[in-house]
C-alpha cells in the first residue's frame, strides 16, 4: 500500500536492525556526544539488540579501570553503569591504534573489553541486518 508520498509501506519488524555497532570517537572533550554514544548502546542492549561498542580516540580512556567514574554530565546516566550495561549484553571493543598510542594494553583494560583493529571494526559494520553508528 503507498502512501501519499509514493513510497511504498515499510515493515518495520524487518526494516530493524538486528545489530548495532556504535562508534564513539568523543570523550571527555564532548561529554553530550560520548554520553549520547554509551547511553544509545545501553539502551539498544536493554532493547534487545546484539550491540558492539567500540571505543576509539579520546573515548579509549574508558576502556581502563575508574577512569568512567571520573565522567560527569548533568542529568545523564553515569557511564560506568552504561559500561556495565553494554558489558552485561553487548561487546566492548577498544580499538587497537587508539589504544597503542595510548601505550593501554590487554592487561590494563577492564575485564570484558576486547582490543580489535579496523579490519574487525568493517567486518561487524558490513554485516547483515547491522546498523552503524558513529559519535
Amino acid at each position: 500500500m503507498a502512501n501519499g508520498l509514493g513510497c511504498g509501506r515499510v515493515d518495520y519488524d524487518s526494516a530493524m536492525a538486528k545489530k548495532l555497532v556504535i562508534k564513539v570517537t568523543a570523550g571527555a572533550d564532548a561529554p553530550e556526544r560520548c554520553s549520547q554514544a554509551f547511553t544509545v548502546a545501553a539502551v539498544a542492549v536493554a532493547s534487545g539488540v546484539e550491540v558492539s561498542l567500540w571505543l576509539t580516540g579520546e573515548s579509549a580512556w574508558f576502556a581502563l579501570p575508574g577512569r568512567a567514574a571520573e565522567f560527569e554530565l548533568p542529568h545523564a546516566a553515569p557511564l560506568p553503569d552504561l559500561i556495565e550495561a553494554v558489558l552485561a549484553g553487548g561487546t566492548l571493543t577498544l580499538c587497537t591504534q587508539c589504544a597503542a598510542r595510548r601505550e593501554i594494553t590487554e592487561k590494563d583494560v577492564i575485564e570484558g573489553v576486547r582490543i580489535a583493529g579496523a579490519q574487525v571494526f568493517v567486518q561487524e559494520a558490513l554485516g547483515d541486518g547491522t546498523q552503524a553508528l558513529v559519535y
